[in-house]
């Protein structure tokens, strides 16, 4: 599907990938419209950091993704939906599960609904590899089982499979985008990244969680084209789609990396209440990716370095904005 002249709708552009996406795709020239959660003071996350001349040329639509009402207001008229707006909090979950419901599933049903009603021509929705689980077998591909080790991911597999049935039933045309983990610039300290980054420019010592699990990681550029090529692609409708490097790094060695990069030798605190629950804790992420180069035309292009280099940048020229985090750490 050519996006030239598509009227394009982003959920959850106000978070970390939704930003990234919107300002990718308003620089190309399409026509977009977001939708982001209703807040008395008009809070436009992540997309504060925009230019003040691309914000004006972005529809926004207030709402919330669990009323009906709203979903409707977002999605009438629009071509593409590309569906990033959930909770994704793992620590949160573990303490209320039924926000998680009902953002990320009933949310999710709210967005199917709305575009079957108005026949909207393609959408995306967004999975994550937590829906794996730990891995069974590596690389992890498409077909590897699902497994729920926190609320997150369970309302996770929830919606994925919600939006299956809505292909299969209505044959609504949805392709799933399964992204491993995603970093890069402003990105909050929820994520491990920017928190070891954070504190290694900041402190003598680092508080962090477990050190041993491995993830895959994926600079937001790369994860963004990943987005728009399953978009463009009239293969991926009904389609789980990874997406990846292919490689892992540990906490540990991320640790390791950045203090290298930084020329700092970085000591560790772990703290307890930072360690996921044993059951729940996930212990080793490694997309395969093949199905992505073969399909979409997709592959990964920026390196680890590089994209660390670039997180270091910007968290060093916006240590403000971090202090008022500190409280995630």
């Amino acid at each position: 599907m050519d996006l030239e002249g598509k009227k394009l709708l982003i959920t959850g552009a106000s978070g970390f990938i939704g930003s990234h996406l919107t300002e990718e795709l308003v620089n190309l020239g399409y026509d977009v419209r977001v939708f982001v959660r209703y807040t008395s003071d008009g809070n436009l996350g992540e997309l504060s950091h925009l230019s003040t001349d691309l914000l004006k040329k972005i529809e926004i639509v207030r709402g919330d993704l669990k009323n009906y009402d709203s979903v409707l207001r977002a999605v009438k008229d629009v071509d593409v939906i590309f569906h990033l707006g959930a909770l994704i909090s793992i620590p949160y979950s573990y303490l209320d599960p039924r926000d998680f419901v009902e953002t990320n599933i009933t949310g999710t049903l709210n967005i199917l609904n709305a575009a079957k009603n108005f026949n909207t021509k393609k959408i995306i929705i967004t999975s994550t590899s937590e829906t794996y689980g730990t891995a069974i077998y590596t690389p992890m591909d498409e077909n590897h089982p699902l497994q729920a080790q926190s609320p997150y991911s369970a309302s996770k597999i929830s919606a994925d499979k919600l939006a299956e049935s809505f292909f299969k039933s209505f044959d609504l045309p949805v392709a799933i985008i399964r992204p491993f983990n995603t970093y890069g610039p402003r990105q909050s300290m929820r994520a491990v990244l920017p928190a070891i980054i954070y504190q290694a420019l900041t402190k003598d010592k680092l508080k962090l969680g477990s050190l041993t699990p491995q993830r895959d990681l994926t600079f937001v550029r790369d994860t963004v084209l990943a987005f728009i090529k399953i978009a463009e692609s009239e293969k991926s409708v009904g389609e789980i789609i990874n997406i990846g490097n292919g490689k892992t790094i540990s906490i540990q060695e991320l640790v390791e990396k950045v203090g290298i990069m930084l020329d700092k030798k970085l000591i560790i605190e772990e703290i307890e209440e930072k360690i996921r629950p044993e059951k729940s804790e996930v212990d080793i992420l490694l997309c395969n990716n093949e199905k992505a180069r073969n399909m979409i035309g997709w592959k990964p292009s920026v390196s680890l370095n590089e994209g660390i280099t670039e997180v270091i940048s910007y968290v060093r020229e916006n240590l403000n904005r971090y202090d008022s985090e500190r409280d995630n750490l």
